[in-house]
């Protein structure tokens, strides 16, 4: 399945009978509410992140730190809106895994952050898991909106106030050549903002 980000950015169809526990590379689009630009700007094509824009990053990061089964690609955070590679693996409370699902080779896990400062973050790997079962990828999108939104509204002074869109997009990444282009959209993404279907000036149907 080629990607295509016109008709990517609209409401997502969930694979029916698919497990979204599974261990996969999952590519992900998250967009603010009524898209409205709340993390930051884009400035002579790099993204500049605000302090709404921060705390993103910093939730995006605990995700990584809360569930051991997590690893994180590339991403990036727009304007309005959030691309993400995210990776289940199939280890559970046993430390960082950067192995990739079997079809699709050993380095599909290198990590490719697209914004430098946090590039270097690192996941403690002692952190308990309580014997919790692995939540399905809805349910990890659904605490990385919960924890960012009550951050971002704690910071903002806006209680019960939205921040997210209610869905989200996902697309399952099957093989390296649809990875290798996603990671190419996400790193270009800011460069392309003024034609961007999730740009507040463009019509969308997300």
């Amino acid at each position: 399945m080629k990607y295509n980000p016109d008709k990517h950015h609209r409401q997502s169809i969930r694979l029916q009978g698919y497990d979204y526990a599974s261990s996969g590379v999952y590519f992900i689009t998250i967009c603010a509410y009524q898209r409205e630009c709340l993390f930051g700007d884009i400035v002579d094509g790099e993204m500049q992140l605000n302090e709404l824009g921060q705390i993103v990053v910093g939730t995006y990061l605990w995700l990584a730190t809360q569930y051991s089964y997590i690893d994180l690609d590339a991403w990036i955070i727009m304007p309005n809106h959030f691309h993400g590679i995210l990776v289940l693996t199939d280890h559970s409370g046993e430390g960082v895994s950067r192995n990739a699902p079997t079809h699709l080779g050993q380095d599909v896990l290198r990590k490719a952050c697209v914004i430098p400062e946090t590039c270097g973050f690192e996941r403690d790997n002692a952190l308990p898991t309580n014997g919790i079962k692995r939540k399905s990828l809805g349910r990890l999108i659904g605490a990385f909106k919960t924890v960012s939104t009550k951050q971002i509204n704690l910071f903002r002074d806006s209680p019960s106030a939205p921040v997210w869109q209610r869905n989200y997009y996902d697309h399952i990444i099957r093989n390296e050549k649809s990875l290798q282009y996603i990671r190419h959209y996400i790193h270009h993404n800011p460069l392309s903002w003024q034609r961007d279907q999730l740009h507040p000036g463009n019509p969308s149907k997300w």
